[in-house]
């Protein structure tokens, strides 16, 4: 289980080809989730990375057990995020495009404009670059499912830029 909000652990099952090029298990683990912002926070678990599209289907696949998930500018990251009970990360922003799976529980995306969405299980989003925060008020922990695709900064029609904003510290 992880112990910021009583799931369970990811199974990741990965895939290769031997020197014929048959279609073999490279590996079948649990991921140990990683907490940056403390036990009781959100935590994440990273299953792959590249810092390009297209990915190379060879080779070893990157070390992402103790990263904090960021989408290389050119690349792709895949990952799950736990957001425990009566939690709120900051707002922030990413430089990417992401593709987010609600699998458990429910969470509330807010916008810098105060807008806000309740989105539950097996709903999807598509967050284009958008200041967000993600708000889980409910009793139940929440876990996302995240694909991230590197992108170009947002330019205004002023010419302004809307850059990455980091998590700072959670609250």
């Amino acid at each position: 289980m992880s112990s910021s909000n009583q799931l369970p652990q990811a199974r990741l099952v990965t895939t290769t080809h031997t020197k014929d090029g048959t279609s073999v298990f490279a590996s079948d683990e649990q991921v140990i989730p990683f907490n940056p912002f403390g036990p009781s926070a959100s935590s994440f678990s990273s299953f792959h990375s590249s810092p390009f599209v297209p990915v190379l289907n060879t080779g070893p696949p990157p070390e992402l057990a103790k990263t904090l998930p960021r989408c290389p500018p050119s690349g792709v990251i895949f990952c799950t995020t736990d957001i425990p009970p009566k939690y709120r990360t900051p707002m922030h922003r990413t430089l990417s495009l992401d593709y987010v799976v609600v699998i458990s529980g429910e969470i509330v995306l807010r916008l810098d404009g105060d807008e806000e969405k309740v989105i539950g299980a097996g709903e999807f989003i598509v967050q284009r670059g958008a200041n967000h925060e993600w708000i889980n008020r409910s009793e139940e922990p929440c876990r996302m499912m995240v694909v991230m695709v590197g992108s170009e900064k947002i330019v205004l029609d002023d010419g302004r830029e809307l850059g990455e904003t980091v998590f700072k510290k959670q609250v």
